[in-house]
């Protein structure tokens, strides 16, 4: 036996000794696959294929090279040079230069990224005089690509009556017409985008049969991995190339198909037997990767999928530790939670920072963990995402509350005063800037002085009196009502709403999630259920406090991870908090009434779970803020598929006393001599504050016990365990969020938080 076959298991060892004929290799998560799909190509070499008729085709230009790299050591030659080798885009770009004159193109072609393509659509709304703010570049930018990742062209396009109502609906009729004159403009330049790449050779294919035959001569040996990502255009260049020797090996995971967004069908796996009637299936179910209990977990909610391939993972591996479920109060104490629990681990089990992966559904959930895992200074890395309070749209939401605050700022007014675009151009704002030196004072004061002449337009003097009129709010208005207001009237929040591309949502979402992030730091009291400033000013510091001295802990290799799921697909970490598991959260709200929907995102579940090791967590928050409002969730659908037999479910949150203990809930940050610019107290009021007696500590009655809020009136007798006796004055606000002002003499007048605090109903 050939050394490199040494290791394998049954089922792995048959993956890579059959040659012949088509083969699907079911693998599941952690099974090895890497290792079979390369000693698979190593054996062909080694007993006889041609290495220059093998082509393997991968989803990343990492696994690409790290394919070519196993291979060249299992051989111990260079022949795997001579592999067609690489990601789907750069095989095909390789051929189309090839044959680009076929098409049309020259040989030398131009490869337009993103931003390139998105520049010429912008350009082209701008020669079309449509409204750059409906026909956003990135909305049509996406539109098109879907188009020709399911191989439709500006013709048929245009041509098909779903397609034109869809764009009728959405006020977009134009769309056909841009297509077009972005593809016409394409092949004017002799340039193609990433999409051209793949739908350029199935165009080469389907309509010239020499090289058609040509590329099914060369390619006698076809491998794809991760073919359940594949989409419509992959898929039909595949089965176009292996029609002639059939020798198609696919491998892949149909449990792991989580790419719809992107165009990816995992149809494509699940017919595979129906496409090639004589293919061999191999199944590799052993896991190396988790323990035992995990693997049951994942077996477990993946059978609910009623559209997939049959299959059972195993492991050798111990059952390990229970998987861990909490439940918290809020989103904010989840983060303190998931913070506290990678602490103790590093404790008590001695994990390095980057055994650690923190998994969420959306990017816009990274906040509250990103802000305790600082305050706990914990080093982490966002992988493939930006810092929450770092992403544009936050910071020019920022920038807006910043400047209502403080009008001098210039970086951040220059953010902002054409954005959204207002009429103020790049000149315009050169030549205030000029001016502005030339007078020795600020950019603001140049806007805002009815004196200096020549500079001021309708625009800028509508934007000083729009920053003016939020201003007038500051004194009366808590921080989310002033940033609710602004969001509102500048249009910002409107702006990312009408933008419903797949990153325009995720824009949109991080706004949401930092207004919910403002309205929750105005409602939450400090942990005796006390409110503390609420406005902008003090909302601002904090998250200043939070951002601005922080060196970028990300740099450090060994760090905490955080990540969406999607992003974490092929990783694995020893320990795993999958957070968020909520109704509507996680499964998404928009997956909720479709099966295929839904079983993707139960398959993103699945990917979640498979990502551990040894230890994982799921956690979930009773409240969480969407939208500016408090809701009240319930537990995901997934939780109550994972048998009880497999949870430890003692970790309830808040007061939780589980083995990491205490109360979860932090205090108010700046204490009660923070006024609201964070500034230190004058001497006179510490003074004064020194002079004055304090009153005696309170100690709690034999018999307290904290009473149902929900009982409390105006008048009521209470009992604070710090406060002490006092008597309910007023109350305002809702039943989720009741605000009881309450007498305690010596004390005096508190604003208690009714859902937070505990208070004894003196009868």
């Amino acid at each position: 036996m050939q050394k490199y076959l040494e290791g394998l298991n049954e089922q792995q060892l048959a993956a890579v000794l059959h040659r012949d004929g088509p083969l699907m290799i079911v693998a599941g998560a952690g099974s090895g696959k890497t290792k079979v799909l390369t000693t698979r190509i190593a054996h062909m070499i080694n007993t006889g294929v041609d290495a220059f008729n093998i082509l393997a085709l991968t989803f990343t230009n990492k696994a690409a090279a790290e394919m070519k790299e196993r291979v060249e050591k299992a051989l111990g030659n260079s022949e795997a040079r001579n592999l067609y080798i690489g990601t789907f885009h750069s095989v095909f770009a390789r051929l189309l230069r090839a044959d680009a004159e076929k098409l049309g193109y020259p040989p030398n072609f131009t490869i337009y990224d993103t931003d390139d393509a998105k520049g010429i659509i912008r350009q082209i709304v701008k020669d079309m005089n449509l409204d750059d703010k409906h026909y956003k570049p990135a909305y049509i930018y996406n539109r098109i690509s879907a188009a020709k990742n399911a191989l439709v062209g500006y013709a048929a396009y245009r041509n098909d009556t779903q397609i034109q109502q869809e764009d009728a609906k959405s006020n977009r009729s134009a769309m056909a017409d841009i297509y077009e004159t972005y593809a016409k403009r394409c092949f004017r330049n002799g340039a193609m985008d990433f999409d051209d790449l793949l739908f350029n050779i199935y165009v080469l294919l389907t309509h010239f049969p020499e090289a058609l035959a040509k590329y099914q001569g060369r390619f006698k040996y076809i491998m794809i991995d991760e073919y359940q990502d594949t989409n419509v255009a992959q898929y039909q260049i595949i089965k176009m190339l292996g029609a002639r020797n059939e020798n198609v090996c696919v491998v892949g995971d149909d449990a792991q198909s989580i790419y719809s967004f992107r165009g990816a069908t995992v149809q494509n796996i699940l017919q595979f037997q129906t496409d090639y009637e004589d293919a061999q299936v191999i199944k590799l179910e052993q896991n190396y990767r988790s323990t035992g209990t995990i693997i049951d977990v994942a077996n477990k909610v993946i059978s609910f999928n009623k559209n997939q391939i049959p299959k059972n993972l195993w492991t050798a591996k111990e059952n390990g530790e229970k998987i861990i479920l909490a439940r918290t109060a809020t989103d904010n104490d989840e983060g303190k939670f998931v913070a506290d629990a990678i602490k103790e681990q590093m404790m008590r089990n001695h994990y390095a920072n980057k055994d650690f992966a923190i998994l969420y559904r959306t990017n816009a959930q990274s906040r509250a963990f990103e802000e305790s895992l600082r305050r706990l200074n914990i080093p982490y890395k966002l992988v493939g995402g930006t810092s929450f309070y770092q992403r544009k749209e936050v910071k020019d939401y920022l920038a807006y509350l910043r400047i209502v605050l403080n009008p001098q700022d210039e970086e951040n007014l220059k953010r902002i005063i054409n954005y959204p675009a207002r009429g103020i151009g790049k000149t315009t704002i050169d030549r205030i800037t000029v001016r502005a030196n030339e007078l020795n004072t600020t950019f603001w004061n140049v806007i805002s002085n009815p004196e200096v002449d020549g500079l001021r337009s309708g625009g800028t003097d509508n934007f000083v009196m729009m920053i003016r009129s939020f201003q007038t709010m500051l004194q009366k208005q808590n921080a989310y009502d002033v940033a609710f207001a602004i969001g509102k009237h500048t249009g910002l929040v409107a702006e990312l709403y009408n933008d419903k591309s797949v990153e325009g949502v995720a824009r949109y979402e991080n706004v949401q999630e930092l207004l919910n992030s403002i309205k929750e730091f105005t409602e939450t009291p400090d942990e005796e259920g006390e409110l503390h400033d609420t406005s902008l000013g003090s909302y601002l510091q904090q998250i200043t406090l939070l951002t601005d001295a922080d060196q970028d802990k990300g740099e450090d290799a060994n760090a905490v991870r955080l990540m969406t799921i999607h992003a974490a697909k092929g990783l694995e970490f020893a320990c795993v908090f999958a957070v968020g598991l909520e109704e509507n959260l996680f499964p998404s709200s928009m997956s909720m009434y479709d099966r295929n929907d839904l079983e993707e995102e139960r398959r993103l579940f699945y990917v979640v779970v498979t990502r551990a090791r040894e230890r994982l967590w799921i956690t979930y928050a009773n409240s969480r803020y969407r939208f500016g409002s408090l809701v009240q969730n319930d537990p995901s659908r997934f939780i109550k598929e994972i048998p009880a037999i497999y949870i430890d479910s003692t970790y309830t949150g808040v007061g939780a006393k589980g083995p990491i203990g205490g109360n979860t809930r932090g205090g108010n940050l700046f204490g009660d001599n923070a006024d609201q610019f964070g500034k230190v107290p004058s001497l006179k009021k510490l003074a004064d504050k020194l002079a004055t007696p304090k009153p005696a500590a309170h100690t709690p009655s034999g018999d307290f016990e904290a009473a149902d809020t929900g009982e409390i009136g105006v008048g009521t007798q209470v009992e604070h365990q710090k406060f002490g006796f006092g008597k309910v004055v007023s109350l305002e606000g809702g039943a989720q969020s009741r605000i009881a002002s309450i007498d305690f003499g010596q004390h005096g007048v508190k604003k208690i938080m009714l859902n937070f605090a505990k208070l004894r109903i003196v009868k």
